[in-house]
């Protein structure tokens, strides 16, 4: 089967970003969203995204515009009936993903592949809420999806081969580079990065060093674009908590365990920049300003 027609489940930070790439390598997507305020919302992104890359001449004025055609907002799923391809981005709630799964396996043709956005739920939890299991995967991407370079390919224990071989080759499609991997907690990147990560914490708690001190030294040390700690805050300390606590379920070992400082600033409501304060204080976001976390 050749995917021709994709659907993307959801038009916010990473759903506008799927269907924002399908477009511009030449798929008709229809994106959904619950309501017409989020759909704008995310349409929005989209055209400013592909305005920047107008502006860097990485894209014509009439690519713009054939990609921004291509795209078919909806706030219903009954466009999705003839895709090819359906990839789901909605929030990380797995009875969420399972429901809207078992909703489209009833409008969706038969013959179309199913695939998750999930970064650390379990592909195969959601392939049992389908009639599809064979045809039913993870896609991966990162954000900012229209950036960065890669998608995780996750294949269950009863994913067709040949569907396998489709997913890696519509990542290349789209001008992604693809990994192959098993349905396991946290894939390649997360179960390696999370425990980086919450190591980061560890070290800060025990007094090995100030948080300037811990990224200095991965950023210069290691030449990685920023620290551990500034990257805790990129990503949302919360989210990373939640996906520790699901790879802590999966594996049962210390490093995946969310350290005790982790918990009380996600309770304090402390997210990283999306919040204002995480380990650095973004009430200046040009000059963010470590915050005092163990000394009170």
């Amino acid at each position: 089967m050749e995917v021709r027609k994709v659907g993307v489940v959801g038009c916010g930070l990473m759903g506008s970003g799927i269907a924002q790439v399908a477009a511009m390598a030449g798929f008709p997507t229809a994106v959904s969203e619950v309501s017409e305020e989020l759909l704008k919302k995310g349409l929005s992104s989209i055209e400013k995204s592909l305005a920047k890359f107008v502006e860097k001449g990485q894209l014509t004025t009439e690519q713009r515009s054939q990609t921004l055609w291509r795209l078919k907002p909806t706030t219903g799923l009954d466009n999705f009936a003839d895709c090819d391809l359906v990839i789901e981005a909605v929030t990380e709630n797995l009875e969420l993903k399972r429901k809207i799964f078992t909703e489209l396996d009833g409008i969706v043709k038969p013959e179309a592949i199913f695939a998750s956005n999930t970064s650390s739920l379990s592909i195969t939890e959601m392939m049992t809420a389908t009639r599809r299991a064979p045809r039913f995967l993870g896609l991966h991407f990162f954000n900012p999806v229209p950036l960065m370079k890669l998608v995780e390919v996750i294949q269950t224990v009863v994913t067709d081969p040949a569907v396998v071989k489709i997913g890696l080759d519509y990542a290349r499609k789209v001008g992604k580079t693809p990994i192959l991997t098993k349905d396991r907690a946290g894939f390649i990147v997360n179960r390696l990065l999370v425990p980086y990560l919450l190591d980061s914490i560890r070290a800060l708690e025990e007094g090995v060093g100030s948080i300037e001190d811990i990224d200095n030294g991965m950023k210069l040390g290691c030449n990685h674009p920023m620290g551990p700690l500034t990257l805790n805050d990129f990503v949302g300390i919360d989210t990373t908590y939640y996906i520790a606590e699901i790879l802590f379920n999966e594996y049962r070992e210390k490093r995946f365990a969310p350290p005790p400082l982790m918990k009380r600033m996600v309770t304090a409501g402390m997210y990283g920049r999306k919040s204002g304060k995480g380990f650095y204080d973004y009430s200046d976001p040009a000059k963010p300003k470590p915050n005092n976390l163990l000394e009170r």
